[in-house]
């Protein structure tokens, strides 16, 4: 009797993601699950909208996380040596572009750079090039040229590809210039999931952005419907302690929920 199955090629692409996983379950991340109500930035952003100013909300989210980091650069800090940390001046995002390679859709990190000194309208066009590029299967990184030991990668056995990865996580350099110091994986927006997923990261500090659904929430102590946006961050236990944590988070918090640089983009593209 014939068996009822079949085979499939996985992507050679996905062999990174598999190392990265298994390298990032050794990392000392905690893992906050948070949700932020995002009904005013998103009315906001509809606004800018109306008077021609295309800003995905990805693209945004990434504009704020940038801004916040900025601001406590501790968080996105590599750990150099049992003694002290690494802070790099800029805010290099990687995050997820989804490409087709033959009849399926992979996972592609692309890396955008100096994050916190583009606009979210840049950093739209940037998400959009990108998902329109031919991709490159021997890269790791989208739009990044691969140096000869990222090529030869993908031919390595499994224990040398890992310790690829944890060579690069010695030298913060390297791994700053090549995927950044911030990791954002959006696979919440691809649907509509009522809870939080717990990714995993070789990054200082990543965001894994789920679902925005709208719940019943207490506003001026009246229960209201909200947009509310589900998220997990992981961050360096290593790098940065709880209290500058805790305030890392409700900066974010406080950036993500009014939509400051929102409404600063809007007077900067009117001015009076």
């Amino acid at each position: 009797m014939t068996e009822s199955y079949r085979f499939q090629t996985i992507p050679r692409s996905r062999i990174a993601t598999f190392d990265i996983f298994a390298v990032g379950l050794r990392k000392h991340h905690v893992a906050a699950m948070l949700e932020f109500d995002v009904t005013e930035s998103r009315a906001k952003l509809r606004n800018l909208r109306k008077i021609g100013i295309t800003v995905s909300f990805n693209a945004w989210l990434i504009k704020v996380i940038a801004n916040v980091l900025h601001q406590h650069p501790e968080a996105s800090a590599y750990l150099y040596n049992k003694k002290k940390i690494i802070l790099f001046n800029d805010i290099n995002v990687s995050l997820i572009v989804e490409k087709k390679i033959g009849d399926t859709k992979v996972p592609i990190p692309l890396v955008i750079e100096k994050t916190n000194e583009k606009s979210a309208m840049t950093i739209t066009g940037e998400i959009e090039k990108a998902k329109m590029d031919e991709l490159n299967s021997a890269d790791i990184v989208l739009r990044k040229k691969s140096a000869w030991y990222e090529r030869l990668y993908y031919h390595l056995p499994g224990f040398l590809r890992r310790l690829f990865w944890k060579l690069l996580l010695l030298t913060p350099g390297a791994a700053f210039r090549t995927m950044g110091n911030v990791s954002v994986t959006s696979v919440g927006m691809m649907g509509k999931i009522n809870g939080w997923f717990i990714h995993k990261s070789v990054h200082p500090i990543s965001f894994g952005v789920g679902s925005v659904l709208k719940k019943p929430v207490v506003v001026d102590n009246e229960v209201r419907i909200r947009e509310i946006l589900n998220m997990t961050i992981l961050v360096d236990h290593d790098v940065i302690d709880g209290a500058p944590m805790v305030r890392f988070l409700d900066d974010l918090t406080n950036f993500i929920e009014t939509g400051k640089e929102i409404d600063d983009a809007i007077h900067v593209m009117t001015p009076a």
